[in-house]
């Protein structure tokens, strides 16, 4: 099994509820994202993606993030805008860009909310 890894950094803001008192106000982080995807077979080129292609995919999804408060997005007003959720939410973004790359999965995603925080989803295989 092949890996390749990209991180990418955007800053928001969100409010949580039901966490801790701190939490439930109007904060903002300067989130760090890791995106992982994995597959068995290299391509001619001798590589699993283009760091570039990747890259371009996770510039797209966190350019719908940054410097927004996410609460006020369609997804984030029914789903939390937890770590754990917007590790989720990329996760599906990012696999909806590798459809033509059918042996290519999201392997994980880790989105950290602060230098010792992160929250990390693993998707199953397609």
């Amino acid at each position: 099994m092949f890996t390749i890894t990209i991180i990418k950094n955007f800053a928001a803001a969100h409010k949580l509820k039901m966490v801790t008192k701190k939490c439930e106000n109007l904060h903002g982080h300067n989130w760090k994202v890791e995106v992982t995807i994995a597959g068995e077979k290299l391509n001619n080129a001798g590589v699993l993606l283009d760091f570039t292609i990747l890259k371009k995919y996770l510039t797209t999804v966190i350019d719908e993030l940054d410097h927004k408060y996410l609460n006020e997005l369609e997804y984030f007003e029914k789903n939390p805008p937890s770590s754990e959720n917007l590790a989720f939410y990329i996760s599906e973004k990012i696999s909806s860009c590798l459809t033509d790359n059918q042996d290519i999965n999201v392997s994980k995603v880790i989105v950290w909310e602060s230098d010792n925080a992160y929250a990390t989803y693993y998707p199953q295989k397609k």
